[in-house]
């Protein structure tokens, strides 16, 4: 029973990547001149924009984040601390939130443009419109910078230092030092962080949409929902999902040789001073000013702007959308968040305990770990696939069996199915950090006491778990609280979600009214960054 429960959880969590690549075993000769038109028209201008894009955000996030993190991990100086924690904020930050706040900032008619041709008598555009490939190239670099942060500072701060001092000792000056020590040991980080930078860059929708880009995912809404050609759409899709998979392997690729390299032969020196560079006096303002400055462009100047773009909305009395629909939205959005997050962990439970009693028996155990790692690899997915993935066997349903359709269109059954798709890793995996910590000798004595395996997940697991659960539930609650590509084509018609309200009140230049719900979604992003800055300093 639990080897079939498996399978089909496998086939379910499959199928939107399996039915955008059979999209191709059907083609006549219809689709393939269509595919042909796509090569001939608008699919290199696809590929031209969306890898400039993932070109200009690969070196800023590495600039931003790999610096950032070579000083809070090498070097000493006032404010470090501090520092450390404040640059994660940025993870809070839909790059999509941003661009609305940056958006009514530094638009030709936005309040700072307007002040300063009123107080210096200057006339038309100061600068550039914030609504282009350099803007939102520099967007995403401040707002996902945090992936490459996270993984460099880990990789310096946990063996840098003892390397740094004995280099030291040889005589090693500090470009020396950083040359040949640190860099080749943040090299495998900043690949992999740099990769799940491009995941996200190239996965993103909101950003892409609103400022106007031709990338792959916007070509995949466009060909689906504009021209209506579910075809085009699906093979867009899989030269998007092409594009992304050669990102995952960089990043797996990567966090082989991390691991590898990450080692802990030689003691952490984390307290200790010997091997870093004191920074005092001129030196330490500028590194303070450095960590600065990506927290305040990908944070703090977004969050303030929006906070005053709701103060004033509220102020002048200009209430368009009433307090009750704002209720309503952000009640439909808690409730999605937290189905999905129920339905994503109990999947995840369900995986984690298959591979836990499968350990032992042959290709079972194969099998279970197959499709967790599938399950894994969801993350990695951009929504824009899945969307297409699930439309295209809905459409086929209706077609063929019309009594059906009603159970997977107009209902939260197929959203709930892609974010099952789409965020179930991010579940197994704190699950599985959970069952890495219970001893396998806990499981023989509860065997050996004839329990069975439900009641051995019941009672021995189960609370051993809870924090896990926990921790999983929370980080599935607040991606599908920011989600936006599969959210809006999959939604039910009368259910809108913060998300989506944002994007629609944005997309019609309402962006006071758009303040509110895209200040919810930072204010719930903050819970995983504070609970990852708590998991740092634990360990």
């Amino acid at each position: 029973m639990l080897l079939l429960l498996v399978v089909l959880a496998g086939l379910l969590l499959a199928l939107p990547v399996l039915t955008v690549l059979g999209s191709w075993l059907g083609l006549d000769a219809q689709g393939w001149a269509q595919w042909q038109h796509l090569m001939d028209t608008v699919l290199p201008g696809y590929l031209g924009q969306s890898a400039l894009l993932s070109l200009g955000v690969a070196l800023g996030s590495l600039l931003v984040g790999g610096g950032a993190a070579a000083l809070v991990s090498l070097c000493r100086f006032p404010g470090r601390r501090f520092w450390d924690a404040a640059l994660l904020l940025p993870m809070a930050m839909p790059a999509y939130v941003a661009a609305y706040a940056y958006t009514d900032a530094l638009q030709f008619s936005g309040s700072i443009q307007t002040a300063l041709r009123a107080e210096f008598g200057w006339r038309g555009a100061l600068w550039g419109d914030v609504r282009s490939l350099p803007g939102a190239v520099l967007l995403f670099s401040v707002c996902l910078y945090p992936y490459v942060y996270l993984l460099t500072r880990t990789a310096l701060s946990e063996r840098a230092g003892p390397l740094m001092e004995a280099a030291r000792l040889l005589g090693a000056g500090a470009w020396r030092r950083m040359r040949e020590v640190a860099l080749p040991l943040a090299r495998p980080a900043l690949v992999a962080g740099v990769a799940l930078v491009l995941m996200e860059t190239l996965a993103d929708y909101g950003v892409g949409s609103y400022f106007g880009l031709s990338t792959l995912t916007t070509g995949v809404y466009k060909a689906w929902l504009v021209q209506g050609d579910r075809i085009g759409a699906a093979q867009l899709a899989s030269v998007l999902l092409m594009v992304v998979t050669v990102c995952l392997l960089l990043e797996q690729r990567a966090q082989a040789q991390l691991r590898f390299a990450g080692s802990r032969t030689q003691a952490r020196a984390e307290d200790s001073e010997q091997g870093y560079r004191q920074l005092q006096g001129g030196a330490g303002w500028l590194a303070q000013a450095a960590c600065a400055l990506p927290v305040l462009l990908g944070f703090v100047l977004p969050a303030g702007w929006l906070l005053r773009m709701a103060w004033q909305h509220a102020q002048y009395g200009e209430m368009p959308v009433s307090a009750e629909r704002y209720q309503a939205w952000a009640l439909a959005s808690l409730k999605l968040a937290g189905a999905a997050a129920l339905f994503t962990v109990l999947l995840a439970l369900f995986l984690a305990l298959g591979q836990r009693l499968g350990r032992a028996r042959g290709w079972r155990r194969w099998l279970a770990a197959g499709v967790a790692r599938l399950l894994g690899l969801g993350y990695a997915v951009p929504g824009a696939v899945i969307a297409v993935g699930l439309l295209l066997p809905i459409g086929w349903l209706q077609a063929r069996w019309p009594q059906a359709a009603p159970l997977f269109t107009g209902t939260l059954l197929a959203l709930l199915w892609a974010f099952l798709v789409r965020f179930g890793g991010v579940a197994l995996q704190s699950i599985e950090a959970g069952y890495a910590r219970i001893p396998t000798s806990m499981d023989e004595s509860a065997r050996m006491l004839g329990a069975s395996p439900w009641r051995l997940a019941w009672e021995v697991h189960a609370p051993l778990l809870s924090r896990a659960t926990l921790a999983a539930a929370l980080l599935v609650f607040v991606d599908v609280m920011k989600e936006l590509p599969a959210t809006l084509v999959l939604r039910p018609f009368d259910s809108d979600t913060l998300a989506v309200v944002a994007y629609q009140l944005a997309r019609d230049e309402r962006l006071a009214e758009a303040a509110l719900p895209a200040l919810a979604i930072v204010a719930v992003g903050l819970i995983p960054v504070a609970l990852l800055w708590r998991a740092m300093k634990l360990k």
